[in-house]
């Protein structure tokens, strides 16, 4: 059943640290490393513009602002989000979407993937497309990866919790377990930091820290030596920007545990567990890890 409007919920995402795997295939492409879903997230509203009457005709929907029908809004204010439009393109859908997000925007949360996903899930459900949640993730993550502006932010928040991605790829070539466990996540940002131009360098050092990180992980998969291999991974690949480090290091001095705080990939944005920044004098935003993952929240007749 086709119907007018759909919303989906996907959370925010932080890596800590990850290796880049590029491939011919944009589905197979992709990045293996580990990060922590977020409670905090992305909503994104589709809102047909066609809708097919059953007979091979089409009709624009009656609905509020119908006529800016194809545009898209990033918490109220026109943009344009380039795997949100492949998204929709793929899907053969023809839309008006909305994106609303209180996380900072290009620092490091996975904005992008998130809205590219949750266009995926919205689209599917308002445009009634039967496509599978593994096959709207591999869309969402192909749109991703031609566009240049993430390599596995979908796979992990299509999941939910602290994912670890044992291998790059969406669904059917990659690979992800996860940590079990549930956390308090804290985070202050200082900063964009443009992903395109990092992934679009040589990663060679930055993929061989990656894959030092990962194998740290996989022995002793907990949340303290997930933040560990976080911290050295972004002095080893040199990621590491002073702000961030200042405050690291603030949060290091002010509890009993040094490696409670790490950098978030990519953006100037340092997150930190339990109360980690607001012992270190910080006043970050607070949010948790989501158990769930990415989700339709909402649908309309």
């Amino acid at each position: 059943m086709t119907r007018e409007r759909a919303t989906a919920f996907v959370p925010g995402h932080v890596t800590g640290f990850f290796s880049a795997h590029p491939a011919p295939q944009p589905a197979a492409a992709g990045s293996r490393g580990a990060g922590l879903t977020l409670s905090d997230g992305v909503e994104v509203t589709v809102v047909r513009a066609d809708e097919a009457l059953g007979d091979g005709r089409e009709t624009v929907v009656d609905a509020p602002n119908a006529e800016a029908a194809g545009s898209l809004t990033l918490n109220g204010d026109t943009t344009a989000i380039g795997p949100v439009a492949d998204v929709l393109d793929a899907l053969d859908v023809r839309a008006r979407v909305e994106v609303d997000t209180d996380l900072p925007i290009g620092a490091g949360f996975g904005v992008s993937g998130a809205a590219a996903l949750g266009a995926a899930l919205a689209a599917n459900a308002a445009a009634d497309r039967g496509r599978s949640v593994n096959d709207l993730v591999q869309v969402a993550h192909e749109a991703e990866v031609e566009r240049g502006t993430g390599l596995g932010d979908v796979v992990a928040q299509a999941r939910g919790g602290i994912p670890i991605r044992l291998e790059p790829g969406a669904p059917g070539y990659g690979e992800l377990d996860a940590i079990p466990a549930h956390a308090r996540v804290e985070h202050v940002t200082f900063g964009e930091l443009s992903t395109e131009t990092v992934l679009a360098g040589d990663t060679a050092a930055l993929s061989e820290a990656g894959e030092r990180a990962l194998s740290r992980l996989r022995a002793d998969p907990r949340l303290s030596t997930l933040m560990t291999a976080s911290r050295e991974f972004a002095e080893r690949a040199d990621l590491l920007v002073p702000a961030v480090a200042e405050a690291i290091d603030d949060v290091a001095e002010a509890g009993d545990d040094g490696d409670s705080a790490a950098m978030a990939m990519l953006g100037r944005t340092v997150f930190a567990l339990g109360t980690g920044l607001s012992d270190a004098g910080y006043d970050p935003a607070v949010s948790h890890t989501d158990p769930a993952g990415a989700r339709v929240v909402g649908e309309a007749e």
